[in-house]
């Protein structure tokens, strides 16, 4: 008798064990994973190919560098949750919290490659005129797809019922796995904690930081 039919290998939810861990190894974890918003013109996700990796106290270009404060009180854990900010005046950019137990830490989501229905994500980022790869190429045009603000700080994204959630998707292999450095800090900008997916033609182009008086400014 033949054996039972191949079936489609399922794959494991993403834990917050999974993210409580240093940073650096939380964005390599990240590429590829999924991210779906439910917004005013229905569910967007998208595939993250960029993303940057901050710590601490022992990294300048955090917001945790000097300690903890109301704003950045989420990065401090529970791992798995998002640090949503304002930025510039201008726009949102999120963060998947990493680390866990008091430890700060966090993955700057920088950006994504549209998986779902293009016609919801055209009417939320009509200026890119079509080109799919310009909706999500940097974490602000990221969070704007995805409908991001003030309201969605510290959703856990690993509650399946919640707006923003996290998935596992297509595993990135290391060899398209790029990193360098940091874009738009001036604190810390060398270090090479940018990751990215090669060829992702949604990945954002290089640009160095500026310093700002008032210290990082990611």
């Amino acid at each position: 008798m033949g054996g039972a039919p191949d079936r489609p290998a399922v794959t494991p939810a993403l834990t917050r064990d999974d993210l409580a861990v240093d940073p650096l190894d939380a964005a390599r974890l990240l590429l590829g994973c999924e991210l779906a918003a439910d917004t005013g013109d229905g569910e967007v996700r998208v595939r993250i190919v960029e993303v940057e990796a901050y710590r601490g106290q022992d990294d300048p270009g955090s917001h945790c560098f000097r300690g903890r404060t109301p704003r950045n009180d989420v990065m401090w854990g529970p791992a798995g949750h998002l640090y949503v900010y304002f930025v510039y005046g201008m726009h949102f950019c999120a963060n998947v919290v990493a680390l866990d137990d008091g430890r700060p830490g966090a993955v700057l989501l920088r950006a994504g490659e549209l998986l779902s229905d293009p016609g919801p994500a055209h009417l939320r980022r009509p200026t890119a005129r079509g080109r799919d790869a310009d909706l999500a190429k940097g974490p602000a045009r990221l969070c704007a797809l995805l409908g991001l603000g003030r309201d969605h700080n510290r959703t856990d994204v690993l509650d399946p019922s919640a707006p923003v959630r996290l998935s596992r998707g297509r595993p990135v292999p290391d060899e398209a796995v790029r990193t360098g450095p940091r874009v738009g800090v001036a604190a810390g900008q060398q270090r090479p904690w940018r990751l990215w997916v090669e060829g992702s033609r949604a990945v954002t182009p290089y640009k160095a930081g500026r310093a700002r008086p008032d210290g990082p400014d990611w």
